[in-house]
């Protein structure tokens, strides 16, 4: 019986990679399957890793009905073995249950990737979902780290290198700084006190000397 298996982790943490690795092994078995996406910072229709590989996809928005793709598909005679969701937190629910319902009706394993909570430590509806009906859960082992060196857990949304905790769930960006909108992975200390790499250079430059006489 297919499964539905859901791997969810933080940003840098290697999602797509694992995402395009995943379809890799499976084309090299001979396998022919369909790659999902939605909103990749690299544009539409793209699957890609910050390592720099990359693939084409199905973009999928609010209103796509994943059944009625994958059905589609099979009844035009396409060969689909397996199905790899990538950013599946902006994923509807009904779509969700759409991927659900291709691994237990057709038969065909599905492989959703996607982060648990956005920059205010909210669930997103899709990963919401995704943990409530996978038959699997699986945390990425590879470690993203926060500036300061520990474990980053929770993403960070920028603007200008200071953490915002207000505004729309998705917005586009990406975690090299190089624009004014950007995200961020930091610890659970560094991310209650808002305090990114750039506001952590900014507080130690400024910091006073501790008052104690000179001895």
């Amino acid at each position: 019986m297919a499964e539905l298996h859901f791997f969810t982790g933080t940003m840098d943490c290697g999602k797509s990679t694992l995402a395009l690795q995943t379809d890799y092994n499976h084309r090299r078995r001979g396998l022919s399957g369909l790659m999902l996406t939605s909103h990749d910072r690299a544009g539409e229709a793209t699957v890609s890793s910050r390592l720099g590989l990359s693939a084409d996809a199905v973009e999928v928005s609010p209103s796509t009905q994943l059944w009625s793709v994958v059905a589609a598909r099979l009844a035009a005679g396409e060969r689909i073995d397996y199905v790899i969701g990538d950013e599946a937190q902006f994923y509807t629910s009904e779509q969700v249950d759409d991927l659900g319902r291709v691994a237990d009706e057709l038969d065909v394993p599905v492989y959703a990737f996607g982060i648990l909570t956005d920059f205010r430590t909210r669930l997103f509806p899709g990963s919401a979902r995704l943990v409530e009906l996978a038959d699997r859960v699986e945390t990425l082992q590879v470690e993203a780290l926060c500036w300061c060196g520990r474990r980053a857990t929770h993403n960070a949304r920028t603007v200008g290198g200071i953490m915002v905790t207000e505004g729309e769930q998705v917005v586009v960006g990406d975690t090299d700084g190089a624009g004014v909108v950007g995200y961020e992975v930091l610890c659970r200390h560094h991310h209650r006190r808002r305090m990114t790499a750039v506001s952590a250079r900014v507080a130690e430059a400024g910091a006073e000397p501790l008052p104690f006489a000179a001895g």
